[in-house]
């Protein structure tokens, strides 16, 4: 099997299903309780908070757990949304993932007034828009660090200048950056910050949220005094400790797992660039999340290709996990200026830990051929400068 669907999700560590195996045959206590069991479990959540804090250069009382990257996101806007009901607009990119893009529709329902900056072919936010965008009745705005269907890294850290000369809160969606580039929440200059375990080869179902002290948002959840009385209900401890050793993991490797992945990923741009005609390729050409290729394979439909891969246990996808199935085109695609029939070639390959030259070598033998054999009976005829 060779996975290339690492933004969707990635394999779980074995450090990691060490880690919360152990946890889960030897501790069983709730980590509210003041008894020793209970005060053993709390002690390792706080292990884990100072891990993640760490990890991105915060404190360990600014990380509240979460239970996914998505409730990190709603989290971060409707709390600070709901906070400050004087101000009444909201400004995010129109290339968001659906957790940030589907919040602002709700927003909006409510009378929210939402902008949405455009970007540009590479998937660079427009800054002069957003500054434009800017009144005094804007509470926050959200941009995402790396996009997760084309890896177009934002200039987060300028957007955050520009916030902060109007007392703008900034909150940016990491989810696709951490542990993949250097994310620091001082040097970007952000007041919330958003991950998940499950795309840095942690558990599914946790996540967290980093919230500036001093920040002021309304609780997410109420019933008890969990995460700063943010957040309440019974912590998912498992998922906690996963995360936090998929964090130190991380961290041990250094930048050993980014190097090697970049290689591997330049490897395979060129060999598809190199045997596959009328090919395009989506995203900046640097500033990006190297390890995320998103590819036009002009004239044919994504999904043939899909499924025609998935014979041959190759696994990637036609864009976010969390909007596949979706009829509409996708909405980034849509934003940096791909026509319909365009966006609808288009696959990314996304690369992780566990990816091998073998993986490569594979791919760029099947591939060509799939696609020359989709190309001979394909009814669509699309120019290349399309």
């Amino acid at each position: 099997m060779v996975y290339l669907d690492n933004n969707a999700t990635t394999p779980v560590d074995p450090a990691a299903v060490e880690k919360m195996a152990q946890f889960l045959k030897e501790h069983f206590g709730n980590p509210s309780s003041l008894y020793p069991i209970g005060r053993q479990v709390k002690e390792m959540i706080t292990e884990s908070r100072k891990t993640v804090a760490k990890a991105m250069g915060a404190s360990r009382t600014e990380i509240i757990f979460t239970g996914s990257g998505t409730e990190a996101d709603n989290f971060a806007i409707r709390g600070v949304l709901d906070s400050a009901p004087e101000k009444n607009e909201f400004i995010t990119s129109a290339i968001e993932h659906p957790a940030v893009i589907q919040t602002a529709n709700f927003l909006e329902k409510k009378g929210i007034k939402v902008t949405y900056v455009p970007v540009d072919k590479y998937g660079t936010v427009d800054l002069q828009f957003l500054k434009d965008a800017i009144t005094p009745q804007t509470a926050l705005i959200s941009i995402m660090l790396a996009n997760n269907e084309i890896g177009t890294i934002q200039p987060v850290e300028e957007i955050s200048h520009i916030a902060k000369e109007k007392g703008i809160l900034v909150h940016t969606d990491a989810v696709q950056a951490f542990g993949k580039m250097a994310v620091d929440v001082n040097k970007l200059g952000v007041d919330l910050l958003s991950i998940s375990a499950h795309k840095i080869h942690g558990p599914k179902g946790v996540g967290a949220l980093f919230i500036r002290k001093g920040t002021n948002l309304w609780p997410l959840i109420y019933g008890g005094h969990q995460e700063r009385e943010m957040r309440a209900g019974t912590e998912n401890t498992a998922g906690i400790i996963g995360l936090g050793e998929a964090v130190r993991v991380i961290k041990e490797r250094g930048d050993k797992d980014k190097k090697r992945i970049e290689k591997l990923a330049e490897i395979l741009k060129k060999g598809i660039e190199d045997t596959i005609p009328k090919v395009k390729f989506n995203g900046h050409e640097k500033n990006r999340i190297k390890g995320t290729l998103n590819f036009a394979f002009l004239g044919l439909e994504a999904e043939a290709i899909l499924l025609a891969l998935a014979t041959k246990e190759i696994y990637v996808s036609t864009g976010s996990a969390c909007s596949e199935g979706a009829e509409d085109v996708s909405h980034v695609l849509d934003a940096i200026g791909l026509k319909p029939e365009v966006a609808r070639s288009c696959i990314r390959l996304s690369l992780g830990r566990f990816n091998t030259e073998d993986d490569i070598d594979l791919v760029l033998k099947e591939l060509p051929e799939i696609v020359g054999k989709l190309r001979e009976i394909s009814a669509l005829d699309i120019d290349e400068e399309d």
